[in-house]
């Protein structure tokens, strides 16, 4: 860590307050459960209920059209931001910091005023929403990029703060649980709201006062200056890594991409550094994590999208039962926090424990081959998590659903930690905004297919999704081809390594031979 106690500090208040921001506002959108329950209860698009006359002159009121228009405003601002997540994405890569942050600022006080005026004036329109959650959205986006930073300046543990800060990410659905329990004790929507635009001033102070304007690079450069709005701090390597006498590992780092660039490589040796952009979005390794990626997004997104009609179909319109599980789904994905690092220590001591850099020069094995290598295990849990979450969702039993929660924060929190670590691990630094930023705007195309899902299950199946499960069971088993795929690409480079490393067998016979005249003319 730092060697000095100020820097130190630094280092860690940076690290918490972004935590913390991640915590409470970067994924309120995952609360979406919950925030609809809320507006069922104030009446937001109670005119699409009506009342239907059953079997045997029974009346009850039918509100399938209202979790329609609820579900297709969370599925239509889903679908734009992760449209744009590309101009996200360049714009974090060419602008910063900074500049990112105080875009998603600019997003959340429209967002602020949308919701202001829409939720306290009573005007109830589709439109409305679907802006005022596209705002939520895409600033989530734009805060969420902070933690690959903040995982810069812990060289030793970078996929495990990436991970856990993804976690944290998820974990914001209790924002939203806690304005439902506000909402329950008397006080109302707006006043909630309001408070949660004031909580800008948080991003404001963060912003300038810890954050640095541009970016925080990979590796660190010795005599790197961590600079803010604020001022500038010399870092000299400290936040990245433990010391060791005179000697860190950054160091060892350098020395070993200064030995890598003077010695000649083949074309299948070259360091993922070396890639351009093209390069790398034409690859087969960035075409299967876009197919992983937009399968476990869509079940993802298609459950949090239906959770509460998918809850009150089971539930046969019991408002308390479906309160109740509502409630617990939002407890259980503020475990997320807890499960995300799961996924960056997974890749973090697999990758040390197989390749430790003082020993690469003796194995041989190159730290392409590690980086394949240690996020192989990481792929292949989440597409398992995937097809579980799937299986157990396609069961109509009310109490399974409880598993059907654990599985799917699980599942959602290796996916959002796991993506963004796997491109920052095997893609060049330079090119993490725009590669994740075009990842999430391409699984757009998966996440279309929300719409027909939708409609299919309201208006042909009568609420009942039990066929369109099936369907995306048999869709998640194309998440395994990923991880295949690189465990085959490691074991390739691992054997043309070893095969290159072999001497001919030509120079073999003229060694034994060389060997045995000299024995000859010794015993002589």
């Amino acid at each position: 860590m730092c060697h000095l106690s100020g820097l130190r500090v630094r280092c860690w208040l940076t690290l918490v307050t972004g935590l913390v921001e991640c915590l409470l506002f970067s994924g309120v959108i995952f609360g979406w459960a919950s925030l609809v329950f809320i507006l069922k209860d104030t009446g937001y698009f109670s005119d699409q209920c009506v009342n239907v006359t059953g079997p045997n002159d029974t009346h009850y009121t039918d509100c399938s059209e209202q979790d329609k228009h609820f579900s297709l405003v969370f599925t239509i601002a889903s679908f734009l931001q992760n449209l744009i997540s590309l101009l996200n994405g360049i714009f974090f890569d060419h602008f910063g910091t900074m500049a990112s942050r105080l875009l998603a600022m600019e997003r959340k006080f429209v967002q602020g005023i949308m919701k202001l005026g829409s939720w306290d004036i009573g005007i109830v329109t589709i439109e409305c929403s679907m802006v005022t959650t596209f705002c939520i959205e895409s600033r989530e986006k734009l805060h969420q990029s902070q933690g690959t930073l903040m995982g810069n300046l812990f060289d030793k543990h970078r996929s495990s703060i990436i991970t856990l800060y993804n976690g944290a990410f998820n974990s914001s659905a209790i924002t939203f649980l806690i304005v439902k329990i506000a909402s329950e004790r008397g006080i109302s929507l707006h006043h909630a709201f309001f408070f949660l635009s004031a909580c800008s001033v948080i991003h404001f102070i963060r912003t300038f006062v810890l954050m640095p304007p541009k970016h925080i690079p990979y590796p660190l450069p010795e005599g790197y200056t961590y600079e803010t709005g604020c001022g500038q701090t010399k870092c000299n390597t400290c936040c990245l890594s433990k010391r060791t006498g005179n000697n860190t590992e950054l160091v060892q780092r350098r020395e070993r991409m200064e030995n890598a660039t003077s010695q000649p490589e083949s074309p299948q040796q070259a360091p993922p550094t070396d890639k351009s952009f093209k390069q790398c979005v034409f690859s087969w390794i960035f075409l299967w994590h876009l197919v992983w990626m937009s399968v476990v997004l869509l079940r993802n997104h298609l459950f949090i999208s239906t959770v509460n009609p998918m809850l009150a179909y089971l539930a046969e319109g019991d408002l308390d039962i479906v309160s109740h599980y509502t409630n617990t789904f939002a407890y259980t994905q503020l475990c997320g926090i807890l499960c995300a690092p799961w996924n960056g220590l997974i890749i973090d001591s697999y990758k040390a424990k197989k390749w430790a850099p003082a020993l690469a020069p003796a194995t041989g094995e190159t730290e392409e081959e590690s980086n394949l290598r240690s996020v192989v295990l990481s792929l292949f849990l989440t597409a398992l998590q995937c097809i579980s979450f799937a299986v157990c969702i396609t069961i109509p039993v009310l109490p399974l659903q409880y598993l059907s929660f654990v599985l799917q924060v699980l599942n959602d929190a290796f996916l959002t930690g796991g993506s963004p670590a796997f491109i920052s691990i095997i893609f060049p630094a330079r090119h993490f905004g725009k590669l994740f930023g075009l990842a999430r705007t391409l699984s757009t195309l998966a996440l279309a297919l929300q719409f027909p899902c939708i409609i299919l299950v309201n208006e042909v199946l009568d609420g009942d999704p039990l066929y369109i499960n099936i369907a995306m069971c048999i869709l998640c088993l194309a998440t395994f081809i990923h991880p295949a795929y690189i465990f085959i690409r490691w074991r390739r480079l691992a054997n043309q390594r070893r095969h290159s490393a072999q001497p001919p067998a030509n120079q073999e016979n003229s060694i034994s031979d060389n060997g045995d005249t000299r024995n000859a003319s010794e015993a002589a």
